[in-house]
């Protein structure tokens, strides 16, 4: 691997405790970890895809990163680490969590290992892959399948609900006249 900069793209997720909170401390992780965080996406909030239907909804969204001199497989060892470090124990499929950090593209890369499958093997079929990844990156091609994201997200099977997410304004903040 070479030593120069490269482009990842990372979708963050969360749907225990204070979303939003998580998502922040996700990315302020990814920042930590020496990764420049280059674009993000709205946060949207989605229905849990392959969860039980009393899971609670995610708050998702994608980060374009760029690092200098970092393979694949570092970069994922760094981001299991801020999973961690947020409380993220339990790496098991199909289970609510705090935090989720996968790294969807990293440039035009394919690996297939044990550890690690880059781009991730379920990018295409996933709307709240699809509709951030369109938004930081609508002309980004997948590397295996040579389709751009937007073009993906036309074809995307997956009719699961995913929204724009605005934070609610607390009904008790009051303006103070004088």
């Amino acid at each position: 691997m070479e030593t120069g900069t490269v482009t990842a793209y990372v979708g963050i997720g969360s749907n225990l405790g204070d979303r939003a909170g998580n998502l922040l401390l996700g990315v302020r992780g990814l920042m930590e970890a020496s990764f420049h965080v280059a674009k993000l996406s709205a946060i949207y909030e989605t229905e849990p895809v392959g969860l039980d239907e009393d899971t609670p909804p995610f708050l998702n969204m994608v980060a374009e990163i760029k690092a200098i001199g970092i393979t694949p497989t570092q970069m994922l060892a760094r981001m299991l680490r801020i999973e961690y470090l947020l409380g993220r124990t339990d790496k098991s499929l199909k289970k609510p969590r705090t935090i989720d950090l996968d790294l969807l593209f990293y440039e035009q890369e394919y690996l297939d290992t044990p550890f690690l499958t880059v781009p991730h093997p379920r990018a295409h079929l996933r709307r709240f892959v699809l509709v951030p990844m369109n938004e930081v990156c609508a002309t980004f091609n997948h590397p295996l399948l040579h389709k751009d994201m937007g073009s993906l997200l036309a074809e995307c099977p997956d009719n699961s609900h995913v929204a724009r997410w605005y934070p609610r304004i607390r009904e008790s903040i009051t303006s103070v006249s004088g």
